[in-house]
């Protein structure tokens, strides 16, 4: 199940309205500045190589999608991918989401958060470093939208155990609401790569969605 190298990078692609680095992040949040307009913004932590967001943004071209990926190559072959399908309502990030959102998103900002298949940091001793956590859940609830959702994902029942426990703790947030599994249309027919993965090699995937109240 190891992850194959990525592709090379046409250099002759220009992907700089689809790839930003943390720093060239707009502060104050400026969606114009992005995306050339102001439209319902979700937001996904830990893209991977992109896969959701290059579906989600072409099913949902009235809605415009930030992705934050730490680490540099797959942030960075995300927003290439998203230049060469030319996707103008996606705009890939290469940095920490726990940074990102104090220091960028305003309240009630996002219609939409997406979590999906999180390094679990499997040592107890580790824990600290999951991104779903009590600080970063309570950014969640503070930047969605009053009826946004947060969608979260693992293929760890005890990571999903603890996250649930941890937003009826410290956040108002709603659920677990059930997400139901459907079969695959084709080969790119998943959220993600992760979980294309996962389901290929008949593992479990825990599902569940949060929603901020009204």
């Amino acid at each position: 199940m190891g992850r194959k190298a990525l592709p090379k990078l046409n250099p002759s692609v220009d992907f700089s309205r689809n790839f930003l680095t943390a720093e060239k992040v707009p502060r104050p949040w400026d969606p114009v500045a992005l995306f050339g307009r102001v439209a319902p913004l979700e937001i996904e932590v830990g893209c991977g190589k992109g896969l959701f967001m290059r579906t989600a943004s072409e099913a949902n071209p009235d809605h415009d999608f930030l992705g934050i990926e730490i680490a540099y190559k797959y942030s960075e072959y995300a927003g290439y991918r998203l230049a060469k399908e030319g996707r103008t309502n996606a705009v890939m990030v290469h940095g920490d989401g726990q940074k990102l959102f104090p220091e960028v998103f305003p309240d009630a900002s996002a219609v939409a958060i997406h979590v999906y298949f999180p390094d679990p940091w499997w040592k107890k001793r580790h824990h600290r470093r999951r991104v779903m956590n009590e600080t970063f859940s309570q950014q969640i609830e503070r930047v969605l939208v009053p009826g946004g959702i947060l969608h979260f994902w693992t293929d760890v029942e005890e990571y999903f155990d603890m996250t649930v426990e941890l937003l009826h703790a410290h956040t108002k947030l709603e659920g677990p609401i059930e997400v139901n599994e459907r079969p695959a249309e084709h080969d790119l027919d998943y959220r993600t790569h992760f979980e294309r993965r996962m389901r290929k090699n008949e593992l479990d995937v825990f599902r569940s969605q949060f929603r901020k109240p009204q």
